[in-house]
């Protein structure tokens, strides 16, 4: 039952940041605010670090995930603030 909760949470985060990332993109598609793009991009960087970590601490035990999603929460803070100036200076 302890182990339970940590893996449902796990699962949500990534389910939620990935249905975040499905509709800031369908939206992008739709009006075309670049915005939505830079969103959209991060926050499939942040399911992609969910997904990271939910193998790193569920599923592979043996093998650190640690640099991966490092790089991955990066990108995504990464891609939202070159967005934000990209879309500042027009």
């Amino acid at each position: 039952m302890q182990e339970f909760f940590p893996t449902a949470v796990y699962l949500l985060c990534f389910l939620t940041s990935s249905a975040c990332a499905y509709l800031l993109a369908r939206n992008y598609k739709r009006t075309g605010a670049r915005l939505l793009l830079w969103s959209a991009l991060c926050f499939l960087f942040l399911a992609a670090n969910n997904l990271l970590v939910i193998l790193d601490l569920l599923v592979i035990r043996s093998i650190d995930f640690k640099f991966w999603r490092l790089w991955s929460s990066l990108a995504a803070v990464g891609i939202l603030l070159f967005g934000f100036i990209w879309d500042l200076e027009e």
